[in-house]
């Protein structure tokens, strides 16, 4: 497996000056990544912005469609590949979904401008796969998520994801109950 980007070698949860604090995680399946997913979206409030980063077939769609059940939100969350962004509205009080997938935007935030992001940050949950180098002027505080897999030729689908918190809204994330998915107990 690859070695996870931005992370110790050692299995831990740490937090830096930059205002960081990472947690590593081990998924076993895109059954758990959907509930890590679910997990996730418990600690997720309105204008709140979610980053994805990973390797096609990482899981990133996958992690999302977990977002969007947690949340509660109307629709099927599928792929934005073609259309680059789809909203997801609440079924009850809670925030609605947009799923942008960044991957054929080049022009960082000048193109993604064009998609009104700032206008639904506020209400919204903003989850942009494919999003680094392009969405982080969005928010000072953001959720990283990145995915880990094998690469090759191969049918292993445990993911490594190790949860990025930048700023001060994230503080706490290594306190969350991270289990069943914690790297040696972090």
């Amino acid at each position: 497996m690859e070695a996870p980007h931005n992370s110790p070698a050692a299995a831990e949860t740490a937090a830096s000056e930059s205002g960081t604090v990472s947690v590593r995680l081990t998924v076993e399946s895109p059954e758990q990544m959907q509930a890590l997913g679910r997990r996730i979206s418990g600690v997720l409030r309105p204008g709140d912005l979610v980053m994805l980063t990973g390797e096609l077939g990482a899981g990133k769609t996958t992690l999302t469609r977990g977002l969007g059940e947690g949340l509660g939100v109307r629709g099927a969350v599928t792929s934005p590949t073609f259309v680059i962004a789809r909203v997801h509205p609440p079924l009850g009080d809670g925030p609605a979904l947009v799923h942008v997938d960044a991957y054929r935007l080049g022009g960082g935030l000048d193109e993604m401008e064009d998609l009104d992001l700032d206008v639904s940050l506020p209400e919204s949950v903003v989850v942009v796969e494919w999003g680094d180098g392009k969405v982080e002027e969005l928010a000072d505080d953001r959720l990283q998520v990145l995915i880990d897999r094998a690469v090759g030729d191969t049918d292993d689908e445990r993911r490594v994801v190790t949860l990025v918190g930048v700023g001060a809204r994230w503080a706490g994330l290594s306190h969350e109950p991270w289990e069943p998915w914690a790297v040696d107990g972090a």
